[in-house]
């Protein structure tokens, strides 16, 4: 176990260990940090920062925090993944509580308050809350509205908000270190989806995991289409992975968009051999596959115009593309995890 720090021994508050993976997070790393600095907790609290090989100005911008405030660390993670930035983290916290931090998020100045007394009333091991995308620019405005709709990503409590309660997965989450020693830390060979199995493994030892939409984090959306993409492909990835090494827990909702990215594939298959039989003098009738994607282009434009009115003419244009990238790329991930392309899946660090 490691040393005590000095302070929790004194504090009638619960010591508080944030724990921060960050890899190429330059332009949202400060913000970050800063949001944990400002919490309104009076307990110890210390911030780990578990610091991957980045290129983009993110290991000079955390050595001036740490200088700053002597409360800050700069851990070391040669691996790079979140996973392995997570336990490196966990294995040097002082303190009984983790919070987990991540770099694309901004912590309400009550957060650390809130999470102790609901972990100390309920005698949970986690407790987590909503994860409230706010962006800045049309494009990340059109990625949140879709983060926070029941089209967008499934509608679970943590994207939508619901009642207090236990959950199966909660967003980052705030831990007992105890509870997160006794089930043996993060699996780091899962680069995504991580806490969705470490969650697994609190419940199934015994443990509660908790939700409260008392909690809400501001989640800084990816900035480009691209960027959108890839995550959302790395996410599915590993989602289909999971399906598949633990199938009887998960629920339908995971596996709507591969079965909608396989029934609009197959459509498009179909309507072209149907336009192919009709050329050649056939009935033409397998050009009814074409209705399969038809209808899933008008459940966008209907969503659209359920979701992104009203919130301008850039933010709702960017949304009839945002919506078909999410479905698609996580959807194509997903089956490809699913069929278990390990080689392929080693490749994504789950940044």
């Amino acid at each position: 176990m490691p040393e005590q720090h000095p302070e929790a021994a004194t504090s009638p508050l619960l010591g508080v260990s944030y724990v921060m993976p960050v890899l190429n997070d330059a332009s949202h790393v400060r913000a970050a940090v800063e949001s944990i600095l400002a919490q309104d907790y009076e307990g110890p609290v210390e911030v780990l920062i578990a610091l991957g090989p980045s290129i983009d100005g993110t290991a000079g911008l955390v050595a001036d925090l740490a200088s700053r405030d002597e409360r800050v660390r700069v851990l070391e993670n040669e691996v790079g993944s979140t996973p392995a930035g997570l336990n490196i983290g966990i294995r040097a916290a002082r303190y009984p509580v983790v919070v987990r931090v991540d770099a694309h998020s901004m912590l309400p100045v009550d957060y650390a308050r809130v999470a102790v007394e609901v972990l100390e009333r309920t005698g949970a091991d986690n407790v987590g809350g909503i994860m409230a995308a706010h962006g800045e620019t049309p494009f990340e405005r059109a990625v949140a509205i879709a983060y926070g709709t029941k089209v967008g990503l499934g509608g679970t409590p943590w994207h939508v908000g619901g009642h207090e309660g236990p959950a199966e997965t909660v967003y980052l989450g705030v831990f007992r270190t105890a509870a997160l020693r006794r089930v043996g830390l993060f699996d780091e060979g899962i680069k995504r989806g991580q806490d969705w199995e470490l969650n697994r493994r609190l419940r199934e030892t015994g443990g509660t995991v908790w939700f409260t939409p008392r909690l809400s984090v501001t989640y800084r959306p990816r900035s480009s289409l691209e960027r959108l993409g890839r995550q959302m492909f790395s996410t599915g990835l590993w989602r289909g992975e999971l399906a598949r090494r633990f199938p009887a827990a998960n629920g339908i909702r995971y596996f709507v968009p591969p079965v909608m990215v396989l029934g609009v594939v197959l459509g498009l298959v179909v309507g072209v051999v149907g336009i192919v039989q009709a050329s050649a003098g056939g009935a033409p009738w397998l050009l009814a596959g074409f209705a399969v994607p038809l209808v899933y282009l008008l459940f966008v434009v209907v969503a659209t115009i359920a979701y992104a009115r009203g919130r301008g003419a850039a933010t709702a244009a960017w949304f009839l593309i945002v919506l078909p990238c999410i479905h698609v790329s996580w959807g194509l991930g997903f089956v490809l995890g699913y069929l278990s392309l390990t080689s392929n899946i080693a490749k994504h660090t789950g940044r």
